[in-house]
């Protein structure tokens, strides 16, 4: 799993070869917007896609992802 954290902070998409679901992977994202005018600037977060092909932000790690060791680069 440490291996999947440093390639998202390098900007690469990872996936675990176990997931069910077809084509889902993670990605880390930070953006910047303006909200009311102001600037705004977002801490990263890990986004999943998911099976269904949404963008799901905020991902958590379970312990069986954590200690898994099917973890692999991924091309979306």
């Amino acid at each position: 799993f440490g291996q999947a954290l440093e390639a998202l902070k390098a900007h690469k998409v990872v996936r675990r070869a176990g997931w069910n679901g077809k084509g889902m992977y993670l990605y880390l994202e930070s953006f910047s917007t303006m909200g009311a005018g102001i600037p705004v600037r977002f801490e990263s977060c890990i986004v999943m896609y998911t099976a269904q092909g949404k963008h799901q932000p905020g991902w958590l790690a379970s312990q069986a992802d954590m200690l898994a060791d099917d973890w692999e680069l991924a091309s979306n």
